[in-house]
């Protein structure tokens, strides 16, 4: 089992299922919304994935239509993302886990849209 928080530990939640594939996402949204050169993501079934504390501090934002970024709104921790047309996913943010995922990252996705400051130097699979 999985267990994570936001940052002011809040929101805390458990998952019972494997991770799927994990990427570093480069896209300017992801950027933004991490605070930081890219933002690390996996996929995960929404319906191993439960909050265990503070699932009323959870806030979303629509950030394109039929996306959903959702945070704590005591924090600001971004936690997760819901897509309308495929509610039986999330997209979790990994840097809110407070277990080892046993899993690393696969690829970088939007590399068109990083940074200018970053260099990946990984050999990682990278996409446009």
């Amino acid at each position: 089992m999985l267990k994570g928080s936001c940052l002011c530990g809040g929101i805390r939640y458990e998952i019972d299922a494997d991770l799927g594939p994990v990427t570093n996402c480069h896209c300017s949204q992801c950027r933004k919304a991490a605070g930081a050169a890219f933002a690390s993501n996996a996929s995960v079934p929404a319906a191993s994935f439960r909050f265990v504390a503070g699932a009323e501090l959870l806030k979303e934002w629509e950030s394109s239509p039929g996306k959903r970024r959702c945070f704590c709104g005591h924090c600001g921790s971004p936690i997760l993302k819901r897509n309308d047309a495929h509610p039986e996913n999330i997209r979790l943010r990994l840097g809110t886990l407070d277990t080892d995922p046993g899993v690393k990252p696969s690829k970088h996705i939007w590399v068109g849209s990083k940074a200018p400051w970053v260099e990946i130097t990984d050999g990682l699979p990278q996409s446009e």
